[in-house]
């Protein structure tokens, strides 16, 4: 299966733009024979970078309220079809995508985003929406807790595919949690920055005996427009380079295929192979020979979080 890294700058904090770019670079991956293509954390409409740099945390500031409130109009409700030219790209190409998204959950009053990666299959279908468990750090601010809905594995082009957020990959249950579904290819998605994705990328492979793909954006000063709000308190505050890159490829022996990339948008591609997999597994495989399931056992919850439950009555005929 070839891969593709679509390490790219979101058209920050503008949904439309943002989702008719990355369909543009679904394009671009097909026509470079990609079976995959993965994109970064957030990518729609963009990570929250004003958080660490604008006070974030200040209780009742107006500022924060403003951003937030058009972080939220921006954010991808995909009930709404707000993915759909993605979809078509991959439908038409014939090419699965995964692509980190701010979703604003219809299912949870439509008032609260969760840092969630979507799973786009060959035909353009949805597969799977994966709200990130646990938001890092200044990220609680605008990014709600996800659950275990989508903590699920894909079979694709000869590989079994799990994908995970962020800092949900130094998270040993839910790796866990993934390696017990028989999970051969790890796609991790992160904001952007090779300390993020230079010591993880390699580990998680060694432990999984997997694949693991660590796809991240780019982002500089360049992405704010003057139409967002507070355009220039953000060109103030915010560095230069907000996000820097470092998408990587590690092997099941934990060595690289393709090291952390520099802070250029660019296409990262490669070709695996299952049987490196298995090659790799005869020694180690952490949730078959070498696990033991009668001393230690995980369970997962994997049932949609809802604070309500409704029943309608339905008139009888």
């Amino acid at each position: 299966m070839k891969i593709g890294l679509a390490q790219i700058s979101p058209v920050w904090l503008r949904r439309k733009e943002t989702v008719a770019k990355i369909a543009k670079w679904v394009g671009r991956a097909a026509d470079e024979g990609c079976d995959l293509v993965a994109f970064g954390e957030s990518l729609v409409p963009g990570y929250p970078f004003w958080l660490s740099s604008t006070d974030g945390a200040r209780f009742n500031s107006d500022i924060q309220k403003e951003l937030y409130s058009h972080y939220l109009d921006q954010a991808v409700v995909v009930a709404r079809g707000d993915l759909e030219p993605v979809c078509i790209a991959a439908r038409q190409r014939g090419i699965a995508v995964m692509l980190g998204c701010f979703e604003r959950a219809t299912d949870r009053g439509a008032h609260t985003g969760y840092c969630s990666l979507v799973t786009i299959d060959r035909a353009g279908a949805i597969l799977n929406v994966h709200r990130k468990v646990m938001p890092t750090y200044e990220e609680r601010l605008v990014w709600g807790t996800g659950d275990g809905h989508g903590l699920r594995t894909f079979n694709h082009a000869g590989f079994c595919i799990g994908g995970l957020n962020c800092w949900e990959n130094w998270m040993p249950l839910l790796r866990s949690s993934l390696y017990g579904q028989g999970e051969s290819l790890r796609v991790a998605v992160w904001p952007g920055g090779p300390q993020n994705t230079r010591d993880i990328t390699r580990f998680v492979a060694m432990e999984g005996r997997s694949y693991v793909a660590s796809v991240s954006g780019v982002m500089t000063h360049n992405a704010i427009s003057d139409e967002l709000p507070h355009a220039e308190l953000l060109r103030e505050k915010c560095p230069p380079m907000m996000a820097a890159g470092g998408s990587c490829i590690a092997g099941p022996d934990g060595e690289w295929i393709a090291p952390p990339a520099d802070d250029q948008e660019q296409l990262i591609t490669a070709t695996l192979d299952p049987a490196f997999v298995r090659r790799e597994r005869q020694n180690f495989d952490p949730s078959g020979h070498y696990s033991r399931p009668d001393i230690t056992r995980l369970h997962v919850d994997r049932r949609r979080q809802s604070v309500l439950s409704l029943t309608d009555e339905h008139p009888p005929g």
